[in-house]
C-alpha cells in the first residue's frame, strides 16, 4: 500500500469515527445539537413572572432562564442561587449567594439583583405579595450577601423565595425587559411570540451543568387533539396535563412513554360570600351535600384524581385528612329550607374555557346534582381573559378552577387566599387568621404542621368552598427523550433532558 493510499484510509476511518461520535445510540444527531419541543396544556400570557407569579405556564417557561434563591426538594427549601441562609435574630434572614454566577449576557450576578427583584415583586402587590407582607427592608449587604428584615418572625421565607425569580436588578422595573428577560439559568430566552411559541437556547456561560439540548421550544397548542396528533407525528417531544379521556390513546401510542405522579394541583369551587345567599353557611353546606363527589370524581378522573380530604392536596406540607361531605340530597333540601329557601335557589357558576382536565364535564355533573335538590345553576364558561377579569373583580356567584400550592407549603395557599386581609371570596375568620399567623412565624416544622391541621379543619367546617378533587400529574414523551421528570409542582426542568 502506498503512502498516499494509507493516508486516504486513515482519513476515511477518522471521518467515520467522527460521524459515529456525533450520533446517539440510535444513529440520530448528538442531543447536544438537538431541539426539544414541549406543548403544555396552557401557554404563557407573558414572560413577566413578577406580574404573573402564580401562573404555572409563566413559571414553567421563565424558570428555564431565570433562577430563584431556593428550590423545594423533598418538601424542604434547598440552595439554588443562595448557598445557605441563617437567622441571627427572629426578624432577620441573611442569605449567602453563590460565587461565580453570571447572567447569560455575561453580567455578574450580585445582591443588588436579588434586592431589585424582590422589591419589584412586593411593590406590584400581586398574588405572591401576601407571602412577603412581613418584609420591611432588603439590604444588599455586600455583593454576595442579602439581608432581609421583617416586622415579625417569618419562618416561611425560604420556601416563599422558591417562587421569586431573580432578574437583573437595574432592569426589572422596565416592562420592556420582560419581553426577553435575561437570567442566570441554563437557557437564554431567544424570542417570545404570543399565541405561537417561546424559543430558548442553551446558556453556554451557565454556572452549573449545561443544558443537554441546544434549543428548547415551548409551543402554543390549545387544542388537546392537536397536541396528541403532534406527539404522534413526531412534531412534539413532550406533553403534560393529558386529560383523563385521552390517556388511553396516548399511553397506547407506539414510540411514546407515559407516566404519572403526585401533584400540588386541585380543583375548587369558591362561594362568593359577598353575595347572598352564600353568606349563609346553611346554603353553602347544602351545596356540598347535594354533590355525589365519589361517583363524579371516580367516573371522570379514574386514577388521575381522588376526592379531596383537605383544602390543599395530600402532597403539600400541612395537609391533613378530613372526611369529605356526605352525599345527602335530603339533608341538602332541609338546609335550604332552614335558610329560607324551601323552593330552592337560582345562582350561576363560572369557569375558564380549557381550564383543566374534564372541567366542563365536572361542572355539568355538579349542576345536574344541584338541580335534583332545587338549586338551579346557570353555567358560565368564559374565555380565559374574560374569566380572569371577572374573577379578580369578584363578579361571580361560584367560581370553578384549578389551583396549585406553588411552594409545596400550606402557607402559600391558606395564608394567601383565606385570611381576612386577602379579600378573595368574602370570607373572614379571625381565629383562622391567628392560627395562620402563628404558623407563618414559627421556625418549628412540627408546630407549623399542627397549626395547619387546625386551619384546614376550620376552612372545612366553615364550608368556604367545594374541594372536589386532588389531581395527579401526568405526561407523555417520545421514547428518544431521556432524563425527563415531572416534579410534584408540575414545572419540569428541561436542562436535564436530552433527545437521542
Amino acid at each position: 500500500m502506498t503512502a498516499r493510499s494509507r493516508a486516504a484510509r486513515v482519513l476515511l476511518v477518522a471521518t467515520v469515527l467522527l460521524g459515529l461520535a456525533a450520533c446517539g445510540d440510535d444513529g440520530s444527531a448528538d442531543s447536544g445539537d438537538q431541539t426539544l419541543r414541549y406543548a403544555p396544556q396552557l401557554f404563557p400570557v407573558s414572560l413577566d413572572v413578577q406580574q404573573y407569579p402564580a401562573e404555572e405556564p409563566v413559571q414553567t417557561t421563565v424558570q428555564q432562564a431565570l433562577e430563584t434563591l431556593t428550590v423545594i426538594q423533598n418538601g424542604e427549601p434547598a440552595p439554588k442561587l443562595a448557598t445557605s441562609w441563617d437567622t441571627p435574630d427572629p426578624k432577620t434572614w441573611v442569605f449567602h449567594l453563590r460565587e461565580g454566577v453570571t447572567f447569560s449576557d455575561g453580567t455578574p450576578f450580585t445582591a443588588a439583583d436579588v434586592k431589585g427583584s424582590i422589591e419589584r415583586l412586593i411593590g406590584l402587590k400581586g398574588s405572591l405579595a401576601p407571602l412577603l407582607s412581613a418584609v420591611t427592608a432588603i439590604d444588599a449587604t455586600d455583593d454576595k450577601t442579602v439581608t432581609v428584615h421583617t416586622s415579625a418572625p417569618l419562618g416561611t421565607l425560604p420556601s416563599s423565595l422558591s417562587l421569586v425569580f431573580i432578574g437583573q436588578g437595574a432592569k426589572v422595573g422596565d416592562d420592556a425587559y420582560w419581553q426577553k428577560p435575561v437570567g442566570t439559568g441554563p437557557f437564554a430566552i431567544e424570542s417570545f411570540s404570543p399565541d405561537d411559541k417561546v424559543v430558548l437556547t442553551r446558556n453556554e456561560n451557565y454556572w452549573g451543568e449545561k443544558a443537554k439540548v441546544a434549543r428548547l421550544e415551548i409551543l402554543d397548542m390549545p387544542e388537546v387533539a392537536a397536541r396528541v396528533t403532534a406527539l404522534t407525528n413526531n412534531e412534539v417531544d413532550v406533553l403534560s396535563a393529558i386529560p383523563p379521556d385521552q390517556v388511553g390513546e396516548v399511553s397506547g401510542l407506539d414510540g411514546v412513554k407515559y407516566g404519572t405522579g403526585d401533584s400540588y394541583n386541585y380543583y375548587f369551587i369558591w362561594f362568593n360570600q359577598n353575595r347572598k345567599p352564600f353568606d349563609d353557611i346553611r346554603v353553602r353546606k347544602a351545596l356540598l351535600h347535594a354533590l355525589d363527589l365519589q361517583g363524579t370524581i371516580g367516573g371522570l378522573f379514574g386514577d388521575l384524581g381522588t376526592v379531596a380530604r383537605s383544602p390543599i392536596t395530600q402532597s403539600v406540607f400541612g395537609a391533613t385528612q378530613l372526611e369529605p361531605p356526605a352525599h345527602d340530597p335530603e339533608l341538602a333540601k332541609q338546609l335550604l329550607a332552614e335558610a329560607g329557601h324551601p323552593n330552592g335557589i337560582e345562582i350561576s357558576m363560572q369557569w375558564p374555557l380549557e381550564g383543566g382536565p374534564n372541567i366542563k364535564a365536572m361542572a355539568q355533573a355538579f349542576i345536574s346534582d344541584w338541580a335534583k335538590v332545587g338549586i338551579k345553576v346557570a353555567p358560565q364558561e368564559k374565555e380565559r381573559a374574560t374569566w380572569l377579569k371577572d374573577f379578580a373583580a369578584l363578579d361571580w356567584d361560584m367560581n370553578l378552577q384549578t389551583n396549585t400550592t406553588g411552594t409545596g407549603d400550606a402557607d402559600f395557599t391558606l395564608n394567601r387566599l383565606y385570611t381576612c386581609a386577602a379579600k378573595r371570596l368574602g370570607y373572614c375568620n379571625e381565629k383562622l387568621d391567628t392560627i395562620l399567623a402563628q404558623a407563618r412565624a414559627s421556625l418549628d416544622p412540627n408546630e407549623r404542621k399542627t397549626l395547619y391541621a387546625q386551619a384546614d379543619k376550620i376552612l372545612w367546617d366553615d364550608a368556604v368552598a367545594v374541594f372536589p378533587v386532588d389531581l395527579k400529574n401526568n405526561y407523555a414523551v417520545r421514547e428518544n427523550v431521556q432524563g425527563f421528570e415531572l416534579p410534584v409542582n408540575g414545572r419540569p426542568d428541561f436542562a436535564k433532558v436530552s433527545v437521542g
